[in-house]
């Protein structure tokens, strides 16, 4: 079976009935997180030679989207673990990336702060060698799937060394590490975005990832791109779970006094194609900044950065479109249609937001440095 025909499997048979239960009771979706495990897809981006799939960044796509077709929390909770693999199949241990390919480790990304907002490559946590441990202490914002996961691949001031930040690998039960609330958001409500604490934290210094002072490049270098274009493929994926609610409702309901359905009111179809319109214009641009990132185009950088924002606001448009068809019915939960617009909020305030995004593309396309 391929890796899509146990995705479809999981989706059918766990993710369809879970998801508006993890949406209404914030719970964590750790039964398909599972069933993904034993599958082999938390594995999918981890190398052959440690017992991965050895597949990239384009099937890590295709998995995210589907997923957030159903649930947008779960596909958020990938998202983040094949960003923080694809930094730990470069610089982690073996130890790590085989449980990682075995499906036995849940990692994510720790880089969003208090003092930095946005502005995640500017971490202001500290970082101070004793010994042969280092003590770290910080205020994250937000991390997704916090005390879910196995581990952070976590942001730091440098040790010593010149450069905005380090890396490091943190096992999510280390001693120190605090929940600082539980989440309990408008949307995405089962990825357990929380903010989490450290105070005197103490982790092995060969746990650094990469060298003092370097994780600014390693953030540029390999977090961006696939964060980029996997937190896009949330937002098509959301798009398309939307609007395709949206067709099956107009579709089977119907005007009993005149025998026609929804559909076939004019302005009902502009709305669809609209939205169906809008969905493909996305997807069109992710499938290009994924073959950009895979050829070494000279355009990679600004496909990169307009790859997020443009799927995350487009999410917001095709969103309210599915809304607007639907129109009362909408706000009903069983219609499925207002969890996905709830969940596609999300995309444009991640950092860098959709904003912070506007003003690198204004500066690439002008000539400008990014920093």
């Amino acid at each position: 079976m391929t890796y899509l025909a146990q995705l479809d499997t999981i989706i059918s048979d766990k993710l369809t009935a879970l998801a508006p239960i993890t949406d209404k009771e914030a719970a964590f979706p750790r039964p398909v997180i599972d069933a993904l495990s034993a599958a082999g897809l938390l594995g999918l981006v981890s190398s052959k030679e440690m017992g991965g799939m050895g597949l990239g960044l384009a099937e890590a796509s295709q998995v995210v989207s589907k997923l957030a077709q159903t649930c947008p929390s779960t596909a958020m909770i990938v998202c983040m673990h094949y960003c923080a693999v694809a930094v730990l199949e470069q610089l982690g241990s073996e130890s790590v990336r085989r449980d990682i390919a075995a499906g036995k480790h849940l990692t994510t990304l720790a880089f969003s702060e208090l003092e930095s907002r946005s502005h995640f490559w500017a971490p202001a946590s500290t970082a101070k060698l004793d010994g042969n441990e280092v003590v770290l202490n910080a205020r994250k914002s937000w991390i997704t799937s916090a005390f879910h996961a196995d581990s952070y691949v976590w942001s730091s001031k440098p040790l010593a060394a010149e450069g905005a930040s380090s890396l490091w690998l943190i096992e999510a039960k280390t001693n120190g590490l605090k929940l600082a609330a539980p989440f309990d958001g408008m949307g995405m409500r089962g990825n357990a975005s929380s903010p989490v604490t450290a105070e005197g934290v103490r982790i092995p210094a060969a746990n650094a990832l990469g060298e003092d002072g370097k994780g600014f490049d390693i953030m540029m270098g390999v977090v961006l791109p696939w964060f980029c274009v996997l937190n896009a493929s949330c937002s098509v994926g959301t798009m398309e779970g939307s609007i395709s609610r949206a067709i099956e409702h107009v579709s089977a309901t119907k005007h009993q006094h005149l025998g026609t359905s929804l559909a076939e009111l004019p302005t009902i179809r502009a709305y669809v194609a609209r939205g169906r319109i809008k969905t493909d214009m996305a997807n069109t641009l992710l499938s290009d900044t994924i073959a950009a990132i895979v050829s070494g185009r000279a355009d990679t950088m600004l496909r990169v950065l307009e790859i997020k924002a443009a799927a995350a606001e487009t999410a917001l448009e095709v969103t309210d479109i599915a809304m607007r068809v639907c129109g009362g019915a909408a706000f009903r939960k069983e219609v499925g249609v207002e969890r996905l617009f709830r969940d596609a909020r999300a995309a444009s305030v991640m950092a860098p937001t959709t904003d912070v995004l506007y003003d690198f593309i204004g500066k690439a396309v002008t000539g400008q440095p990014l920093f």
